[in-house]
């Protein structure tokens, strides 16, 4: 949409000015599915926040985790993510991205501007471990292309979110899931449970 109107004002500029200068309708800035630095930084799409403070009581019996062992594989994942020159310092974002873009007709491929993120966690007094993360530039819609496909409208249609307006919705449950899915992912590989899952749940199972 924002492409069809911009196409038109530059064929209206083009057609008043005397000149009629050429124009290219992308110069690549808009980084469109592409990462960049400057939709970290200014926001392309949507930027949402996900929270969470996990108790330390209930992560042990739970997760089979402390909230003293996530803070300290934190600085670890943080200097890695540094080092790698990551566009995301968190775990694995795509993951949960990918599946609710591929079920609720998405542009999946936006996924690779999507996927950053940036995670933030605190140690607190207590033990208890606070944990956020920042989806930088999700893009999402919940109106038109392929969420009109019937099978994806009606996913969109059970989390509330299908029609004008409910994007932003969308993007708090997308942010939503991610947070969940960085609480699992890191507390199995501390765990030990990280490779054991996959061979006890792969799909390439008998």
């Amino acid at each position: 949409m924002v492409g069809k109107a911009t196409l038109a004002a530059c064929q209206w500029i083009q057609s008043e000015h005397p000149d009629h200068p050429n124009f290219i309708l992308s110069g690549n800035i808009d980084t469109d599915k592409k990462h960049s630095q400057i939709n970290t930084l200014l926001t392309r799409g949507k930027r949402v926040v996900a929270e969470i403070t996990l108790k330390d009581a209930i992560l042990k019996p739970l997760m089979g985790v402390t909230g003293k062992q996530l803070f300290h594989a934190r600085q670890i994942s943080q200097a890695g993510a540094f080092m790698a020159g990551s566009s995301n310092n968190a775990a694995h974002s795509a993951n949960g991205i990918t599946a609710l873009f591929i079920a609720t007709g998405q542009d999946v491929a936006n996924v690779a501007e999507s996927h950053a993120a940036i995670t933030y966690c605190q140690l607190l007094d207590n033990g208890d471990y606070y944990w956020s993360i920042t989806l930088t530039s999700l893009i999402c819609a919940t109106y038109g292309g392929g969420t009109g496909l019937a099978t994806q409208r009606e996913c969109l249609e059970m989390l509330g979110c299908y029609g004008q307006g409910g994007a932003d919705k969308f993007a708090e449950i997308c942010a939503a899931t991610v947070l969940a899915g960085e609480t699992s992912l890191s507390s199995a590989i501390l765990a030990g449970d990280w490779v054991s899952s996959h061979d006890q749940l792969g799909r390439n199972r008998p």
